[in-house]
């Protein structure tokens, strides 16, 4: 199950050489009838993960038989696993963060699961909101501009400082709760005070825990003063666009029409998250500056970068063109 709409390459991506994938995981001269290490490594590590899917899954009260279809997708997606450590290609592998991401979502959804993570992110986003004045009230008492985004960006740009002087930016945003509220959000705040047209790009459907489009239009609306401002600062100039992806990984070849449109004047673009500005399109190069930034949480990715599990991503690429 993708997009409802049609999807398109994403106009500011230089596609000469556009790997979606960060790691290769198999070379030309492998056997493509053979699991390659890294390919057997990345199953192990979605394996892994069945346990905690089940978990949620069988604790959602929207789905009938919650229980029974769980155990069908630990039984199912495990058996889609071991087919491909057999045969890379059975599933149509040969296997990459992305499939396996999408076969897992595609297990998922046909057995009637649309949103297991739904629960824990109303709660996340719950408390975050909760704390969103005091951040941003902190935030605004730093007179000094190029402290108070110092201070902005911190945590999701590794304390750099970049030119805040963009007439548009395009923000993949990740995970619900205080990723999104507590530090994009008040960061985007900051862009929109000097001017910028600021485009949240979020998922078309749900995905682990990550923030749909819907959910961060009802997230903006709780957070809107009586002026309809955040905190005082306007929004008119803030646009939810509809990324039409349904993964935690996105590949830029396949974005929503809707974004594409928008996403024509952007001078600056920043994946975030693993996901997004790690494991995939951490060496894509756009026709604008971008960033992708993103903390390690997987062993593998964290070897692969000659890093360690946790360190933080910061990739800055001024365009030259």
């Amino acid at each position: 199950m993708e997009s409802s709409s049609e999807l398109v390459p994403f106009p500011l991506l230089i596609e000469s050489n556009y790997r979606a994938c960060t790691i290769p995981y198999r070379f030309p001269s492998d056997n493509p009838r053979k699991a390659t290490p890294t390919e057997i490594a990345w199953i192990e590590l979605f394996a892994n993960s069945i346990p905690s899917f089940k978990k949620r899954a069988e604790d959602d009260e929207t789905v009938p038989d919650a229980k029974v279809r769980a155990e069908k997708f630990a039984q199912r997606y495990g058996e889609i696993l071991e087919d491909m450590k057999k045969d890379p290609e059975s599933h149509g592998g040969p296997p990459d963060c992305i499939l396996l991401c999408r076969l897992r979502e595609q297990v998922l959804r046909e057995l009637g699961f649309r949103d297991i993570f739904k629960k824990v992110k109303d709660e996340e986003n719950a408390k975050a909101i909760s704390l969103f004045g005091g951040v941003v009230s902190l935030n605004d008492a730093i007179e000094d501009p190029v402290k108070r985004v110092e201070n902005l960006v911190r945590g999701i740009l590794a304390g750099n400082i970049f030119d805040l002087g963009s007439a548009q930016a395009i923000i993949f945003v990740d995970n619900s709760g205080a990723d999104i509220i507590l530090g994009i959000l008040p960061f985007a705040r900051e862009l929109l005070r000097r001017g910028t047209q600021v485009v949240l790009a979020a998922n078309e459907l749900p995905s682990i825990n990550d923030v749909t489009y819907t959910e961060l239009f009802e997230i903006i609306s709780k957070l809107k003063d009586e002026n309809g401002q955040l905190m005082g600062v306007d929004i008119s100039k803030l646009l939810i666009a509809n990324s039409g992806n349904d993964l935690p990984v996105i590949d830029l070849t396949r974005v929503s029409q809707e974004l594409a449109y928008l996403a024509g004047d952007a001078d600056l673009v920043l994946l975030e998250g693993m996901g997004r500005g790690i494991e995939t399109n951490l060496y894509a190069q756009l026709k604008c500056d971008s960033i992708k930034i993103g903390m390690v949480k997987h062993p593998e990715v964290a070897q692969f970068l000659g890093g360690r599990l946790y360190d933080c991503v910061f990739k800055y690429n001024e365009f030259s063109g």
